[in-house]
């Protein structure tokens, strides 16, 4: 056998073990979901049933954390996209020696343990009269959110051709003007992708969003008060409903960017 021939094998092995590890774990908890047993899990298998979206339906509690992470994750993109695409736009047009010093300073919340950040913000905020609650879980989550805002924001700039915006001043915009009609519908797709990263990386926030949180409850710190006193597959459920909405969603997304390729000047 020769080495590009045992090379080709084993990429297709490691690209089979790669999704593998990714989707199996995804296909146990979709298949604990129809168990009849009272705890998530396949073995043993003691019958099929779906009464655990029942259970899912009655659980009210797990609907209010559900909606309340919602609300947090909307409260952040509100928050950390604006303040990304400034951050961004601001280092852009920095110069100077200090620009390196900047951009890791906007960055260090990144590299910032979340229960740190978690305690900093409900201490800080606390000295001014704001309680743990939705508004401190927004207000902790977008210090570090809007770093990710301004990578992906940062990463469009740098294709962008300077003389465009020159060009637009030059021939009497406004600086509101050309952002508007130039900078922004450039920066378009950038500022969807980050927003999508947000609301995810607001959507699965634990550590930041426990110390924040106060007596309301986001869905993963319900799941995880749940770990302790019982799980049940109703949670499996859960998670089996909010992958079938991703997919649709991804699926969605891709027939319209097919159609919108098809057609010109789109």
């Amino acid at each position: 056998m020769s080495s590009q021939r045992l090379m080709s094998w084993a990429l297709r092995g490691y690209v089979v073990v790669f999704f593998a590890y990714l989707f199996l774990p995804l296909l146990v908890m979709a298949a604990a979901t129809f168990n009849d047993s009272r705890f998530p899990t396949v073995t043993p298998w003691d019958g099929t049933t779906l009464r655990w979206f029942g259970e899912l339906a009655a659980d009210g509690g797990m609907w209010q954390a559900l909606a309340n992470s919602l609300i947090v994750a909307a409260g952040v993109l509100v928050v950390a996209v604006p303040i990304g695409i400034a951050t961004a736009l601001f280092l852009n047009t920095v110069s100077s020696r200090a620009k390196p010093f900047l951009y890791a300073l906007i960055l260090s919340p990144l590299l910032t343990p979340g229960v740190i950040i978690g305690i900093s913000t409900l201490i800080f905020w606390r000295q001014w009269g704001v309680s743990g609650g939705i508004l401190l879980t927004v207000l902790g989550q977008a210090t570090f959110i809007a770093a990710y805002v301004m990578l992906m924001v940062t990463a469009r700039l740098q294709r962008f051709d300077r003389t465009m915006e020159r060009a637009a001043l030059d021939l009497g915009a406004s600086q509101w003007q050309m952002f508007r009609r130039i900078l922004l519908p450039y920066l378009r797709p950038a500022i969807l992708s980050a927003a999508v990263i947000a609301f995810l990386q607001s959507f699965e926030n634990y550590n930041t969003t426990l110390f924040v949180v106060g007596y309301d409850t986001t869905l993963t710190v319900y799941i995880a008060s749940k770990v302790r006193t019982g799980l049940t597959p109703a949670v499996n459920a859960l998670g089996l409903i909010l992958i079938l909405v991703t997919v649709l969603l991804a699926i969605a997304y891709e027939v319209k960017r097919r159609r919108e390729a098809r057609v010109p000047g789109v």
